[in-house]
């Protein structure tokens, strides 16, 4: 069951690829596809930490890695929301895309857990330094996007 769940991870993380980077180099990108898209990404990221916590292969301390990841997910989406009635944009960061790649990986390890051991050992112990370096790389974003959208709190909607 391992391996049908991260084939589907799997493919779910290759088309979200894709699909953003052939939007863009097609320039075929839409307002409706730029809020679909992190929409996806943290339905995707946020199942599966909970899918992995609830069949005990995310434990421990790196509980809280996840808890780090999900809180800086719903900040900073409540950010955009924000900076969106300010009319200010705030893009993602190549940081922020890095985050994601490694967090996707980290995931993808969990996904394999038990299963995955047989064939690399090691496997789950892999997933727990790339979600906690996914961890770091999130407080740097939601630091950097925070620091970002600063100068716009406060100012006056129009209307």
């Amino acid at each position: 069951m391992h391996w049908v769940a991260l084939g589907v991870y799997t493919v779910a993380c290759v088309t979200d690829f894709f699909d953003g980077y052939l939007a863009r180099i097609w320039k075929q990108q839409s307002p409706l596809g730029r809020m679909l898209d992190p929409i996806a990404d943290k339905l995707l990221v946020a199942t599966t930490l909970l899918a992995v916590a609830a069949n005990q292969t995310l434990t421990g301390w790196t509980l809280w890695a996840a808890v780090i990841i999900l809180c800086r997910e719903f900040l900073v989406s409540g950010l955009r929301e924000y900076l969106a009635d300010a009319k200010a944009n705030l893009p993602v960061s190549s940081v922020a895309k890095w985050k994601t790649t490694v967090q996707m990986f980290a995931l993808g390890f969990f996904i394999a857990g038990s299963a995955g051991e047989v064939v690399l050992p090691g496997t789950v112990k892999i997933g727990e330094a790339l979600i906690w370096a996914a961890a770091a790389l999130t407080l740097y974003t939601a630091y950097d996007y925070a620091h970002a959208g600063w100068p716009h709190f406060g100012e006056e909607e129009e209307g």
